[in-house]
């Protein structure tokens, strides 16, 4: 089944509206009529097959067209790496309550350290999220802290960040300001360098990553996005779904403007998130701005071929980096197999987050 342009069903419309008005097990019929997934006698693995690809992966992740699966556990070494703590915490505003989880290095003796806050993908926990980036084990070696916001089931049946809602797009309100008071409640109750601020992220929590730094320019120094699109590249679920099949539309500001440095990497062969978001994602970012680009090849000993592509301004500082990973599909690069949604045959996107987020301080970039 294919779509022309930005077309979709119609009944993918009427679902999301039976969606917005919490009516999921009706919005699952309709689709299954839209996508003729009700034939007498299927099976429930073929009306599966039935979907679009992009369909049948990604909106598993919003809504019960397939079985929920239960978020994957891991063993509690795992999520406290070294002998640090692997703290528990909450944080409340008008916008609602989130809870986080927070990795306090064992190093860590009231010195001011650097931050980074990780946003997991859909059907993720922080602990899942955490043992499959391995960001706690660099965390602790680094001696910064690690901080993992968690959606709520209530905010979204599939703990997806509601990337593609215009109210979860703006600075002040709704999930933005939670991430960023977090953010900041973490930063006034511990020693954090406020230079060194850093936010990442995979999938819908990629796209919610994109966010806060294009929201939150003054309080992140680099952005980190995994598998996922630019700022604004949807503005209801339909939308999100064209803009996930087929590359969303970058949302630009005035030229001119400072960039927000930022490491992006995506599978070419990712069938949930069309790896030409990665393109938007970077188009975005340099709107109206001339900057020198410089392109290399690699690959993995017994693992992936990439693309790496850099973006450096006149003083020959690297201000973006693209990496496409050849082969790999919608999954966390270099991650560990005890995690979900990750790829074990690298690059290593947490090693080289860390090192691109370890090469910008916001202060001498401003």
């Amino acid at each position: 089944m294919r779509f022309r342009g930005n077309s979709l069903p119609s009944g993918v419309l009427d679902a999301t509206k039976l969606v917005a008005a919490g009516r999921l097990a009706d919005a699952t019929a309709v689709l299954q009529r839209s996508f003729g997934m009700d034939a007498p006698g299927s099976t429930p693995e073929r009306r599966l097959r039935r979907l679009p690809d992009a369909f049948r992966e990604w909106f598993g992740r919003v809504s019960p067209i397939t079985p929920s699966e239960p978020v994957p556990s891991a063993p509690e070494s795992e999520h406290r790496a070294g002998t640090g703590e692997f703290l528990r915490r909450s944080y409340r505003y008008e916008a609602g309550v989130r809870q986080y989880r927070l990795y306090v290095p064992s190093g860590y003796r009231g010195q001011p350290a650097p931050l980074v806050v990780l946003l997991h993908g859909c059907k993720q926990s922080p602990q899942d999220f955490a043992v499959g980036t391995r960001m706690n084990t660099h965390a602790e070696q680094l001696g910064w802290l690690a901080a993992y916001p968690e959606q709520s089931s209530a905010a979204n049946s599939s703990r997806c960040w509601n990337w593609f809602r215009p109210e979860d797009q703006q600075r002040g309100r709704g999930e933005p300001a939670l991430i960023a008071g977090i953010t900041q409640q973490i930063m006034d109750d511990f020693a954090i360098d406020p230079g060194r601020v850093y936010v990442a992220g995979l999938s819908a929590g990629g796209a919610a990553a994109a966010i806060m730094g294009s929201a939150y320019a003054d309080l992140y120094a680099a952005v980190g996005v995994h598998s996922g699109l630019a700022c604004g590249a949807a503005q209801d679920i339909p939308s999100a779904f064209a803009a996930m099949r087929q590359g969303g539309r970058a949302r630009t500001g005035p030229g001119g403007m400072r960039i927000v440095p930022m490491i992006v990497f995506h599978g070419d062969r990712d069938r949930t998130v069309n790896p030409q978001n990665a393109e938007m994602l970077l188009a975005q970012a340099t709107a109206g701005i001339e900057l020198g680009k410089h392109v290399a090849r690699g690959q993995v000993p017994g693992g992936h071929a990439f693309t790496l592509t850099r973006y450096t301004d006149p003083a020959g500082r690297v201000l973006l980096e693209s990496w496409l990973v050849h082969g790999a599909g919608h999954a966390w690069a270099g991650g560990s197999p005890d995690g979900s949604y990750t790829d074990p045959n690298g690059p290593d996107a947490s090693r080289e987050i860390i090192r691109f987020f370890s090469d910008h301080y916001k202060a001498t970039l401003q």
